[in-house]
């Protein structure tokens, strides 16, 4: 969390941007979740603990984190987005169904390795990457 607090202040002063109160306050609930996340469910949680963030200063920030590097802004087929964290998350990826939406998180080395080798072959530099399957979970498939 330190580091991803110092890259996000670090991307801040680097756009001229202030790291108010309320950017700290939105980097701390975010951090302090696990697995993926809606803006309306970080407003409802910050709201919950009684914590003044407007709507708009949540979208922002989201916003700002996705720009930073800090937060994944993933886009499941919905009218919304999702977002996570990102601890040094290189083998993650996602599993969707189509039909109840449920997201299975996984991991495996081999997406590191292959997503390495293609930017080395193709002189690429990846600054974040997203990896999801669609299809149907085992439940839906019944």
């Amino acid at each position: 969390m330190f580091n991803q607090k110092k890259k996000f202040q670090e991307y801040l002063k680097s756009k001229s941007l202030a790291f108010s109160k309320e950017r700290k306050i939105i980097l701390d609930e975010v951090f302090s979740t696990s697995g993926h996340f809606e803006a309306e469910d970080l407003l409802f949680s910050l709201r919950k603990k009684k914590k003044r963030v407007s709507r708009a200063t949540v979208y922002r920030t989201l916003d700002l984190l996705v720009k930073s590097g800090s937060v994944s802004k993933i886009n499941f087929g919905e009218a919304h987005s999702h977002y996570e964290h990102i601890l040094e998350q290189e083998y993650h990826g996602h599993l969707v169904c189509l039909k109840c939406g449920k997201i299975i998180e996984f991991e495996n080395e081999k997406i590191g390795k292959l997503k390495n080798e293609e930017a080395k072959r193709n002189n690429f530099q990846i600054m974040r990457h997203s990896l999801e399957f669609y299809g149907y979970c085992s439940r839906c498939r019944k």
